[in-house]
């Protein structure tokens, strides 16, 4: 991580460079980048709406992280709260900092990136807790929130369009270290 530097990321004004990020890291086709791009920027006008972003020296995006605190009539919320009620664990909903989306481009990842963005924006969390999804498969990225202290609180949830089943995860903040 020497040549990346993590810190806050004016995730508006360089939504197209976070979404190419997005895109290699996570197979987006153009269209779904276009969806993708109305999502975040009606995310960034949620109250405490946050970003960060890996950068190397000469200004490329590595990867960013945005979230903010859990509103239960955010449409994520209102998709998992059924599959969270169903095993009873829709307590995690209220007072609940989510990790919106976490990205780290392939040529910079297992160096560190993605758990210096995810510790850090939560450790500027108000909220007790921290809540994300992922896709339901065991992955680098799973093995990682785990180690953070993340949980599966919910599985198998079908988020509307999208291809794959997703987890809930849910971790006490701090994470761990």
């Amino acid at each position: 991580m020497d040549d990346v530097v993590v810190g806050p990321l004016d995730l508006a004004a360089r939504v197209d460079d976070a979404l190419a990020v997005q895109a290699v890291a996570f197979g987006l086709t153009d269209d779904e980048i276009g969806v993708r791009r109305h999502v975040v920027l009606r995310h960034l006008t949620n109250a405490g709406a946050r970003a960060l972003g890996a950068t190397t020296a000469t200004g490329r995006l590595a990867g960013f992280v945005y979230g903010m605190p859990n509103n239960r009539v955010y449409w994520w919320s209102t998709v998992v709260q059924p599959y969270l009620r169903a095993v009873g664990e829709d307590r995690w909903l209220d007072d609940a900092f989510v990790i919106t989306e976490l990205h780290v481009h392939p040529a910079f990842q297992q160096r560190g990136i993605g758990r210096e963005l995810i510790t850090r924006i939560t450790d500027d969390a108000a909220e007790p807790r921290s809540l994300l999804s992922a896709i339901d498969v065991e992955s680098p990225a799973r093995h990682l929130y785990r180690q953070l202290g993340y949980r599966d609180l919910a599985r198998r949830v079908v988020f509307p369009g999208a291809p794959s089943p997703y987890v809930v995860m849910g971790a006490e903040l701090p994470l761990l270290r």
